[in-house]
C-alpha cells in the first residue's frame, strides 16, 4: 500500500501535532522541535515492502529526538536507513556523530537515545526494517548504527540504486512481488554493509571488520549444511578456530548461536514468502536442521508462534 500525508490544508494550530503522529505512525514515536513552527511544510510518501517500509519524507527545518520514555514499552526493536537528497542531516547516537550529506547513508536504531536534525529544508528516503530482518543477514547489526556509509559506489550504490528505482515499479507490482522485493532492498543493504570499506567512523581495525565480514558470508552461504560448525567456518574463511572465537568474543554471541539464529530467521523469512510452496520440514532440512520437532521448538522459543502459524501470516 502507498501512503501520502501532508501538512497542506492542515491549519497551523494543529500542524505540529499532525506531524507528530505521522512521524510516529511512519516510524515510531519521536519528540519534535520545529525551528520555524508558524511556517512548517512537510510531506511524506510511505511504500509498504512486506516486512519493509520505504518512504520519502520532506520538510522545513527539524529536530528529531528518540529518547529513553519512547522505547520504556516493550516492542520489537527497528532500524531506519536514511539516505539525505537534500541538505545536510545531523545524526548522533551512543555517542558518535554522523553529519550527512546526498551521496550517503547511516543507519538509527529504535533502542537507543539519539538527536537527529537538519537546519535547512531537507529531502530524504527512509528506509525502516525490523532488527531480525537485518540480523538474519548480518551478525550484531547494532554495531553499525551510527557509521556513514558512502552511496555512490559498488554494491552502496546498487541499493541506492534500487530505492529509488522502487516507487516508479511500485503500482504495477503485486502484493506477494513487493514482499519479495521488499527482502531483496535488505539483502542488498547487507550486501552494502559488508562490502563498504569507507565505513568513516568504525572502531574495528580493517583486518578484523574484513575477517567478520568473511565470517559471514560464509555463514549465509552454507546454513544448509547440517554439519556446519567452527572448523568448517574457520577453514572457509583461511583463519584458525582460535582467531575465530577471538573475533566473535567481543559481538555478545557465539558462532552456534549465529548460526541458529541466521537458519531460524531464514526459515521465517521462507514460511511467510507467499512464493515459497515447499512443506514445513522442507523448508526445516534446507535451512540446515535435521530433526523436524527439533526445528519446531526452536522456532516457536525464537518467535513464539510455531511454524504453522508463522506460515499463516505469509
Amino acid at each position: 500500500m502507498k501512503t501520502t500525508i501532508t501538512t497542506r490544508g492542515v491549519d497551523q494550530a494543529v500542524r505540529s501535532r499532525h506531524w507528530h503522529e505521522t512521524i510516529a505512525r511512519a516510524y515510531f514515536p519521536l519528540d519534535l522541535t520545529f525551528a520555524r513552527p508558524e511556517a512548517f511544510d512537510g510531506e511524506l510518501t510511505s511504500w509498504d515492502l512486506g516486512g519493509v517500509s520505504l518512504s520519502r519524507l520532506t520538510s522545513e527545518a527539524l529536530m528529531y529526538r528518540r529518547l529513553p520514555k519512547h522505547f520504556r514499552e516493550p516492542g520489537p526493536e527497528e532500524f531506519l536507513v536514511t539516505l539525505p537528497a537534500k541538505a545536510e542531516v545531523r545524526f548522533s547516537q551512543c555517542g558518535k556523530e554522523v553529519r550527512a550529506n546526498p551521496g550517503a547513508f547511516f543507519i538509527e536504531r529504535s533502542h537507543e537515545p539519539y538527536e537527529f536534525s537538519h537546519g535547512e529544508p531537507a529531502d530524504l528516503w527512509v528506509m525502516k526494517l525490523g532488527k531480525d530482518l537485518l540480523g538474519g543477514r548480518i551478525r550484531a547489526p547494532d554495531r553499525f548504527c551510527s557509521l556513514q556509509f558512502d552511496a555512490t559506489n559498488g554494491a552502496n550504490g546498487l541499493f541506492v540504486d534500487m530505492v529509488h528505482l522502487i516507487p516508479q515499479r511500485y503500482d504495477a507490482m503485486t502484493e506477494e512481488t513487493r514482499t519479495i522485493v521488499g527482502r531483496q532492498l535488505v539483502d542488498l543493504l547487507a550486501l552494502a554493509i559488508q562490502s563498504d570499506e569507507r565505513v568513516l567512523t568504525s572502531g574495528s581495525s580493517t583486518v578484523r571488520t574484513a575477517h567478520l565480514a568473511r565470517i559471514e558470508a560464509f555463514v549465509r552461504r552454507n546454513i544448509d549444511d547440517p554439519d556446519l560448525g567452527p572448523e568448517e567456518v574457520a577453514a572457509g574463511c583461511g583463519i584458525s578456530v582460535r582467531y575465530l572465537h577471538e573475533l566473535l568474543r567481543d559481538t555478545n554471541t557465539t558462532l552456534g548461536q549465529w548460526i541458529r539464529d541466521t537458519r531460524l530467521q531464514a526459515a521465517m523469512e521462507d514460511l511467510t514468502n507467499p512464493a515459497d510452496r515447499r512443506g514445513i520440514g522442507e523448508i526445516a532440512y534446507a535451512r540446515g536442521f535435521t530433526d523436524q520437532a527439533q526445528f519446531s521448538r526452536a522456532f516457536r522459543a525464537r518467535f513464539g508462534v510455531p511454524p504453522k502459524e508463522a506460515r499463516g501470516r505469509g
